[in-house]
């Protein structure tokens, strides 16, 4: 069952967002520049892509979000902006993205993708982390919203928790990646410790040579760190209260969801 029925056009609006959120992400990789110059950063992105999330979250908002809906969307919003501001990130540690996994998982996929970018923006303004990051932060917030939600119906109890864990894991993963590659391409002199030369985009760079130096900086600067902390967090957070919420949750969505045929006499 989904609390925000998505339509085929709804689909296609999502989907042409999310192709065009991957290619802001990207494009350096795709960039053709003489080597050697230097890549600003895409300012006209930024404003564009707060553009792009509006007009997915009307299109799934019309016809699709009832005032009890939008109420249980407003609650897990406040929610995970508090969750996000008493663990602002420190060390890895994020109690964010399990309960927009378990909520993903419950009101369907459509839910999960208007929760992931509402709970970061109200966690933004709540945090005072407004800047050219967020829209970028809400865009993969959405993704993993709607990746819960898009998740196997059939397996149930056990089986359910650990696959949403197994996902939980995955999410936090693609997260880190993700928001690094939104701000790699804009580092000067990147070096780190244990490895030799420089890890910075160069312009004009092979796009294969350009993502060696990105994965390899990902790997040591962030997934041994900060991901595997989130991804555990995240999972931990899962399997212990995922189990209450989930039927908590999935009360509410009942209660929320009008079922029936009205028929004139």
């Amino acid at each position: 069952m989904s609390s925000v029925r998505i339509s085929p056009r709804s689909v296609l609006v999502i989907g042409v967002a999310s192709i065009a959120g991957l290619m802001m992400l990207c494009w350096p990789l795709l960039l053709r520049v003489p080597e050697g110059e230097t890549v600003n950063p895409p300012f006209l992105f930024v404003l564009l892509l707060p553009v792009v999330i509006a007009v997915v979250l009307a299109e799934l908002s019309e016809g699709g979000l009832d005032s009890r809906v939008l109420a249980i969307l407003g609650v897990l919003s406040a929610v995970n902006a508090i969750l996000r501001g008493v663990s602002p990130g420190i060390a890895g540690v994020e109690l964010t993205f399990f309960l927009l996994v378990l909520a993903g998982r419950v009101f369907g996929p459509g839910f999960g993708f208007v929760l992931g970018c509402t709970s970061l923006f109200a966690s933004a303004l709540l945090t005072a982390g407004v800047g050219p990051w967020m829209p970028y932060q809400m865009l993969c917030a959405a993704w993993v919203g709607l990746g819960a939600g898009l998740l196997p119906r059939r397996p149930t109890g056990k089986a359910e928790i650990a696959m949403l864990a197994a996902y939980a894991v995955v999410a936090s993963y693609a997260f880190g990646l993700l928001m690094n590659l939104s701000n790699w391409p804009f580092l000067l002199g990147v070096q780190v410790a244990g490895h030799e030369g420089s890890l910075s985009y160069v312009a004009g760079a092979p796009v294969l040579e350009n993502l060696h130096r990105f994965l390899v900086y990902t790997l040591l600067t962030s997934t041994g760190g900060w991901d595997t902390i989130r991804a555990i967090t995240t999972a931990v957070a899962v399997v212990v209260l995922g189990p209450a919420i989930l039927a908590t949750l999935r009360r509410a969505s009942r209660r929320a969801t009008v079922t029936g045929v009205v028929t004139g006499r």
